[in-house]
């Protein structure tokens, strides 16, 4: 009698709902890129000297790696984590001197006749190797701040060789995974902190032409949060309201002193009395810490006098760090200026692509601003508003539902993880995904600036494709062996 086969194959236990989403995303792809390179010629969306017919030929390849991906044992992506990674650290290395200078960037190595970007296969090797140190022995994020130097050592490195490649846009995807680093125990200010970053430079950026008690709007308006932040920290942070409200008098107080001065033709230059408030407010938590020793007292304190130094240098960055181009897409994304013939003019042939389309869209290969090439890079960063167009709000709010059903699989997927290697691995994968998803639509419709981050699955190239593929079937097959081996 033969014998019973009791060992599945990886296929058993492959989670086919999400390749199938896979696939879906894949072939909508394909058809938009066939309708943003459309140019009445009437060329077959299979035509390889077409972008579609090149796109169909990078999608048969990618299955061809994922069915690969899925048939390595599990244990090559853990064991070899570490080796994967420094071989694509080796890789970004050597792109800096070999890649041709391409629109100002040496990013993009030439085989032949074809081009690979390998900034996209460093995301998933930086993956690994994410994963690979939080499934370590005994491993805590907040055991020792050695092991923070450690997860940020694997995420900033790739981030400096790519930003050497000077390639930005790729370079801040990287910075997604810190919500890995959220999810497996890094404390929540630190995220706090990125945010009110994020709001410091485009206020002081966005509100410099007017003035107010005799400096930028965007200054005051920045100081007064910081006041917020401090007293809420205090409050709810530190847990001490009788500090959060002698610091709220105090700043409250000298506010309306500073009114009534003004009132009796006694101006008080707004610089210093803000730098002058808070600063006693400083002193004032510093000996309440020495105090009661309490240290989250000191870390309020330590967060306030940093949020004004990053004030004051936020101007510096803006003007003599960032080059003229990316001040410029930042002066557009913020509507500090339009230049729609120069800078802003992809986004605002964007919109006008996208609100044309309404809410059912003029059709398949009808859109006006698409065919006529009003968008540039349509097949690429701005794939986007070809759906708009075409499809209207109703294909669009379809693709992107696609995405979230997607990520949210994914998640779903790491919390069923028995272990820290698959998990830490999976959300590294819906970080890389929420960060493009929410930049390139965001670059599309004007709410970012534009930093050159494709849609996936949907742009036109191989590398972003096979990129992303890399990703999700190194996801699928860790996931299988969750099955395969209940002991993985």
């Amino acid at each position: 009698m033969a014998q019973k086969n009791t060992n599945p194959s990886v296929f058993s236990y492959v989670d086919w709902t999400t390749i199938v989403i896979y696939l879906l995303l894949v072939a909508a792809g394909a058809v938009s890129i066939y309708a943003a390179s459309y140019d009445f010629d009437h060329a077959s969306i299979f035509d390889f000297s077409e972008f579609s017919g090149k796109q169909i030929r990078w999608i048969g390849l990618s299955l061809g790696v994922g069915l690969v991906l899925l048939l390595i044992d599990v244990r090559v992506y853990e064991n070899y984590a570490y080796l994967i990674y420094v071989a694509i650290l080796i890789l970004l290395l050597v792109t800096i001197f070999i890649a041709p200078d391409t629109k100002g960037s040496r990013s993009w190595l030439v085989l032949g006749p074809m081009s690979l970007q390998p900034a996209e296969f460093g995301k998933f090797a930086t993956a690994l190797a994410l994963a690979k140190l939080f499934s370590s022995y005994n491993f805590v994020l907040n055991a020792s701040r050695k092991n923070y130097v450690k997860a940020l050592l694997i995420i900033f490195l790739p981030v400096i060789l790519i930003l050497g490649q000077n390639e930005t846009g790729s370079a801040l995807v990287y910075l997604s995974l810190f919500f890995v680093l959220f999810r497996e125990g890094m404390s929540g200010l630190i995220l706090f902190a990125a945010m009110c970053a994020v709001v410091i430079f485009v206020v002081a950026v966005k509100f410099t032409d007017s003035l107010l008690l005799g400096i930028p709007v965007g200054q005051a308006a920045v100081f007064v949060m910081i006041m917020t932040i401090m007293v809420g920290m205090l409050a709810i942070y530190c847990k001490r309201i009788d500090a959060a409200r002698n610091v709220f008098l105090w700043f409250a107080g000298t506010g309306i002193l500073v009114y009534i001065l003004g009132a009796f033709g006694i101006e008080v230059p707004g610089t210093y009395y803000f730098l002058s408030a808070i600063t006693v407010a400083c002193v004032y938590c510093i000996v309440l810490m020495l105090h009661t020793k309490a240290h989250r007292i000191m870390i309020t304190t330590a967060s306030v006098v940093t949020a004004v130094m990053f004030l004051f240098s936020v101007n510096y960055a803006f003007t003599s760090v960032l080059q003229p181009h990316q001040q410029m897409r930042i002066k557009v994304a913020l509507g500090i200026e339009d230049d729609l013939l120069r800078a802003g003019y992809n986004v605002n042939q964007s919109k006008i692509a996208i609100g044309s389309g309404g809410l059912t869209g003029k059709g398949f290969l009808n859109g006006t601003q698409t065919k006529l090439k009003y968008v540039p890079e349509q097949h690429t960063d701005f794939i986007f508003c070809t759906i708009g167009e075409e499809e209207g709000f109703i294909g669009s709010a379809a693709v992107l539902i696609m995405f979230v059903v997607l990520i949210f699989r994914i998640i779903a997927i790491a919390e069923r993880q028995p272990g820290a290697f698959g998990r830490v691995y999976a959300y590294c994968v819906a970080s890389y995904l929420i960060f493009h998803l929410a930049i390139n639509i965001g670059m599309v419709i004007g709410l970012c600036p534009v930093i050159g981050i494709p849609l996936p699955f949907f742009s036109y190239g191989g590398s972003s494709l096979w990129g992303f593929t890399f990703l999700l079937f190194i996801l699928l097959r860790i996931d299988a062996a969750r099955r395969e081996r209940p002991s993985y």
